[in-house]
């Protein structure tokens, strides 16, 4: 059984940035990525953690890479741990199957999201403008419903605790300049129409999902996370019907969840049921299974 990890604790190592999931340790040549099992739904952290979710998130990563490679090149080194530095092999118990060793690149200033299915805060956005990060979409749409193609619709990077922001193309694009940014929206639809595609075939529709890209020089590289359930929507397509909310395999289940409670959305979270934690851990791990299987 893998033990729960919510916070690293690596004290030989320097650590550079603890996010929502994410401790970051500097390698010197490298980065160290290693995914906990904290879960956070509202942009707040939950006290507890999910069982094998940072597990889940960091093997579910390393197979979208390897198939997306020859559309753009990635920072993966290798989530062995017998790869890395000699360093870390003392935290080889925190480490082992959820962390990656890789390339240092400059994030992009955006985060790059791909619809195919209206849902969330597109929904929510399509329903004041009937449209979505300034692209205008037919009046007929339903929530959940399918987008007549993939469409890219950038946002901002929240700081932690912070809102992302919908933006749009242009908007973007003054942001990472022109160039690269048709080039971001051209990878991230790629991506997304073949992973859609694959996980079709598994049973799972991607409705949507966040990319992340960095430069190394001038070479443009995915960074962070690959079609994970924490970047993406994944629903069950047996149990697919738009006009309403879509079960899922990501955290969505858990945000359903909150919604029932008196909580107002911020700091501290409220405690958690263990069925809640038990069956969260049980959809990402369906995911995994299915998508790998």
């Amino acid at each position: 059984m893998h033990k729960i990890v919510t916070r690293t604790d690596c004290p030989d190592l320097k650590l550079i940035n603890q996010g929502k999931v994410r401790d970051l340790y500097d390698l010197g040549e490298h980065l160290l990525i290693v995914t906990s099992d904290r879960i956070s739904a509202f942009d707040v952290i939950m006290d507890e953690g999910i069982p094998q979710k940072g597990y889940v998130l960091t093997q579910v990563s390393k197979f979208w890479f390897e198939m997306m490679d020859d559309i753009i090149p990635n920072h993966l080194i290798s989530t062995e741990v017998d790869d890395f530095p000699a360093i870390t092999h003392q935290y080889r118990d925190q480490l082992e199957g959820r962390s990656m060793l890789t390339k240092k690149a400059a994030p992009l200033p955006v985060e790059c999201i791909v619809r195919g299915y209206l849902s969330g805060s597109g929904w929510k956005e399509y329903q004041q403008r009937g449209a979505v990060c300034g692209i205008n979409l037919p009046t007929d749409m339903r929530e959940s419903g399918k987008l007549p193609e993939p469409i890219f619709t950038p946002s901002t990077k929240a700081e932690l605790g912070e809102h992302d922001e919908n933006i749009s193309f242009a908007q973007a694009a003054e942001l990472c300049g022109e160039d690269l940014a048709h080039k971001v929206s051209d990878v991230s639809l790629k991506i997304y129409q073949r992973a859609r595609e694959y996980a079709a075939g598994k049973g799972i529709i991607i409705a949507d999902t966040k990319f992340e890209f960095g430069t190394i020089g001038d070479q443009l590289i995915w960074i962070d996370e690959a079609l994970t359930p924490d970047s993406s929507r994944f629903w069950p397509s047996d149990q697919y019907e738009a006009g309403r909310p879509q079960p899922s395999f990501d955290k969505q289940f858990l945000r359903d969840y909150l919604e029932t409670l008196d909580w107002d959305k911020t700091a501290p979270a409220p405690v958690l049921p263990e069925e809640i934690v038990r069956k969260t851990s049980e959809k990402y791990l369906e995911a995994l299974k299915r998508l790998t299987s």
